[in-house]
């Protein structure tokens, strides 16, 4: 049973360990963890993101992201735009491929959500779910 001395330590070892097995199903595609993250982050946003939002959401520094742009931009996964609210900022949108590509991420990823999460009850993913979201946003606060 975890402690709060335990928690955290679990936590971040549980969403290690379950990302570790989506990147291994996700290889044969031609997708590292980096690039499918990008592709999720862009799919999940209700809005066009600028490469400085992105960046912000994926925790990771401008240059870093602008080099892995280049490389999906230039394997067809994504591609850049001048942004219409700000001519210095340039947004990033999904293609076709990565659209096909999405669909095959979400089946693999609900196959493996089916594998660890088989025999844990709704209730117990709701509780779940609510503790984590009430500690995601006192983090967020502080």
């Amino acid at each position: 049973m975890a402690t709060n001395e335990t928690f955290g330590f679990l936590l971040s070892e549980t969403a290690r360990t379950w990302r570790t097995l989506l990147d291994q199903r996700l290889r044969p595609l031609g997708l590292s963890q980096a690039k499918w993250l990008v592709l999720l982050h862009l799919n999940m946003a209700k809005d066009d993101l600028t490469q400085k939002e992105l960046s912000d959401r994926l925790a990771i520094e401008g240059p870093s992201l602008v080099r892995l742009l280049d490389r999906m931009e230039a394997d067809g996964w994504v591609e850049r735009r001048a942004s219409p609210n700000d001519r210095r900022a340039k947004t990033i949108h999904l293609t076709d491929k990565a659209m096909e590509t999405i669909r095959e991420i979400k089946r693999i990823a609900t196959k493996l959500r089916g594998e660890l999460l088989g025999d844990i009850s709704e209730d117990e993913l709701a509780m779940a779910s609510d503790v984590l979201m009430r500690i995601k946003q006192r983090a967020e606060q502080l």
